[in-house]
C-alpha cells in the first residue's frame, strides 16, 4: 500500500473545534494505483503519533511508572492520556494548557473515559512529581526547566517541530539520555538550539530503531530520558494499513 497525506497547521486557529491541524490521507493499492479510500488524516496524525511516543516510553520510562502529566489540551494530547493509560499503570493523569478552560475539558473528557484526570492550574505543580511529561504544544518559548523536572523522569517532546519551537529550555535537554524518532528531529528547536551551542553533543543521540533494535542502549548516567518526535512517513503508513486492514475485516474495503 502507499499512502499520501496532505496537511494543514494554522496555530492562529488552535482554539477552533478540533484544533490548529487539518489532514486527509489517501490510501493507495501500490500493485496498480486504486484507490483504496481517503482517511481522516487528522485522527490517523494523532492516534501514530501518541503510539510512537508510547512505543519509545515502553523502552525508557520505569515500567511501574503511575504519574503522567500532559503538557497542552489539543487531540494530541487527548491520545497521549489514553495511550499511556494504555501501557503503564497510571493512577493520576494531570492536564495544564495554557488556556485553563481547555484543560479543564480534556480532564473532564478523560474521566469520562474512566482515567484518572485533573487540571492543574500551576505547570510547575502539575509536573513536581510526574513519573511521565508528555508535551504537545505549539509553543515558541520553553514551559519546562531542569528544575521543574524530577531525576529518573522520562520527557516526551512532541510538539515542537520547526527550529522556532521550544518545549524544554537547552539546559533541561543537554541533561537528558536523549532519542529521536529520526535524524530530523535534530533540526527541531528543543534540538538544534543546544547542539548549536555546544551543550549536546549529536553523537550521543540515539534514534528508537537503534533503540528497540538493541543497537545502542541510553547513557546511564543521564539525570532524566527524553523523547523527541517530529513524525515519520512510515509511521503514517503503518496506521494506515491498520485502517485498511480493519476496514477489509468488516467487508468495507
Amino acid at each position: 500500500m502507499a499512502l499520501v497525506k496532505l496537511v494543514t497547521v494554522h496555530p492562529a486557529l488552535g482554539t477552533r473545534p478540533g484544533g490548529a491541524l487539518r489532514s486527509v490521507a489517501l490510501a493507495i493499492d501500490a500493485t496498480n494505483g486504486e484507490t483504496i479510500g481517503l482517511i481522516d488524516g487528522h485522527a490517523l496524525t494523532t492516534r501514530r503519533t501518541a503510539a510512537t511516543s508510547v512505543l519509545a516510553a515502553r523502552a525508557l520510562a520505569r515500567p511501574d511508572a503511575s504519574r503522567l502529566t500532559i503538557v497542552g489540551a489539543g487531540a494530541v494530547a487527548a491520545a497521549l492520556a489514553e495511550a499511556y493509560a494504555a501501557s503503564f499503570p497510571l493512577t493520576g493523569i494531570a492536564v495544564w494548557a495554557r488556556r485553563a478552560e481547555a484543560a479543564e475539558a480534556l480532564a473532564a473528557q478523560l474521566r469520562d473515559k474512566g482515567l484518572p484526570a485533573r487540571a492543574d492550574a500551576d505547570l510547575d505543580a502539575a509536573i513536581s512529581d510526574a513519573e511521565i511529561i508528555a508535551t504537545a504544544t505549539l509553543s515558541t518559548e520553553p514551559l519546562l526547566t531542569p528544575a521543574m523536572v524530577r531525576d529518573g523522569a522520562h520527557l516526551d517532546l512532541i510538539g515542537g517541530y520547526t527550529a522556532a519551537m521550544r518545549e524544554a529550555e537547552p539546559r533541561l535537554t543537554a541533561s537528558a539520555a536523549i532519542v529521536v524518532d529520526s535524524s530530523a528531529a535534530l533540526d527541531a528547536g528543543d534540538l538544534a538550539a543546544p547542539i548549536a551551542d555546544g551543550l549536546i553533543d549529536p553523537a550521543g543521540i540515539i534514534t528508537l530503531s537503534q533503540l528497540l533494535r538493541g543497537d545502542r542502549v541510553p547513557s546511564p548516567d543521564r539525570r532524566i530520558t527524553l523523547f523527541k518526535s517530529v513524525g515519520l512517513a512510515i509511521e503514517d503508513l503503518a496506521a494506515a494499513e491498520m485502517v485498511v486492514a480493519g476496514w477489509r475485516r468488516a467487508g468495507a474495503a
